[in-house]
């Protein structure tokens, strides 16, 4: 009997061991310990191809952020479905801070318009805000609209006839499109590509009339000479494009959605631990300090925000309110924001 009560015990002791070191190991895959974080490479998930102003200003930071965490950030970009592939990829993830996503304003918008139930807020801890780009109203420079004018004008005689890229639903240049639609009538022939880059080819090969670009990613092309920029979505210059129309300086009508554009953050799973965010947080906070950095967005034409926490939250409390409460009032979307909770702007 006595021996059999010791096997019951030596048993009992052998499966508390094995409990308590699976506890353990979890408790350092999921990061659980900053001063061990990280012990591996971090995947950076770019929601967007290669070449547009999300990939540029994030292949840029990273490097720098590396120094500041004490370790590798590899990039990959995971484009499709109005970069919900590439959030959903990052969500299915383990929260242990391995996977970051390296986003734009698009998942703001993805429960109004059914893409998908991934959300910011909801989902995600903003590690960073980094800044907040403009957006710009681009055409080929040989092209025959030369205005801002010209493109609207021809866009409501034809309707349905003139092709506008875009980066899918909830994109930059669908959501500039549906308050051009909203405030002046107009009427594209909407064609999805996945990101910036892919859009600025497309405008090139001329395989559409024109699209809207954040601004960062089209000032290489106006300033080779190979796009025009009709118009810059805001109601004040930017240091980059001093010559170039505001909208409302055309069509003043539109201060009412100022200011607003696209913007770049960097975002953890919202079970990712504290201390783990903490460390991110702190290191990416450093690494945008980088002067060269703060140079590189300001030739972009991308107004530095470098946020985190509570104050990371209330912007992107308030860009999605703007955003989605835009699309519906223009009719891109029957499902009103209020049911999500999100309050009109006014």
């Amino acid at each position: 009997m006595k021996k059999n009560k010791w096997l019951v015990l030596l048993l009992m002791t052998v499966l508390l061991l094995i409990i308590s070191a699976c506890q353990s190991e979890n408790s350092s895959s999921a990061g659980g310990d900053s001063s061990n974080y990280p012990n591996k490479d971090v995947n950076g998930i770019i929601q967007w191809g290669e070449g547009g102003a999300t990939d540029n200003i994030s292949r840029t930071l990273a490097p720098l952020a590396e120094e500041e965490l004490g370790g590798s950030i590899v990039m990959q970009n995971r484009a499709g479905a109005s970069g919900a592939i590439g959030a959903q990829y990052v969500y299915d993830q383990p929260s242990d801070g391995y996977t970051l996503l390296f986003g734009a304003e698009n998942p703001n918008l993805y429960q109004t318009l059914g893409i998908s139930e991934r959300d910011y807020l909801n989902d995600f801890v903003p590690i960073t805000i980094i800044g907040q780009s403009y957006a710009g109203i681009v055409v080929k420079a040989d092209s025959e609209y030369e205005t801002l004018e010209d493109l609207v004008e021809a866009s409501k005689n034809n309707p349905g006839e003139l092709v506008m890229g875009t980066s899918g639903e909830g994109g930059l240049p669908h959501v500039a499109a549906s308050m051009l639609k909203s405030e002046l009538g107009t009427d594209f022939n909407m064609v999805p590509y996945d990101g910036d880059g892919p859009l600025a080819t497309a405008l090139l090969g001329e395989e559409i009339d024109t699209t809207v670009l954040a601004v960062s990613a089209a000032q290489e092309y106006v300033e080779s000479g190979d796009f025009r920029m009709l118009a810059i979505i805001n109601n004040e210059p930017l240091e980059s494009f001093p010559d170039t129309p505001l909208i409302t300086d055309v069509y003043p009508e539109f201060d009412k959605y100022l200011p607003w554009g696209p913007f770049q953050g960097v975002f953890a799973h919202k079970d990712t631990p504290e201390d783990v965010v903490e460390k991110l947080v702190t290191s990416f906070e450093a690494a945008q300090e980088n002067e060269e950095f703060q140079n590189t967005l300001s030739n972009l034409g991308v107004n530095p925000l470098n946020i985190n926490g509570d104050e990371a939250i209330e912007y992107l409390e308030q860009n999605r309110s703007t955003s989605t409460w835009m699309l519906y009032d223009a009719g891109e979307t029957d499902t009103s924001p209020e049911e999500f909770d999100i309050p009109r702007v006014e």
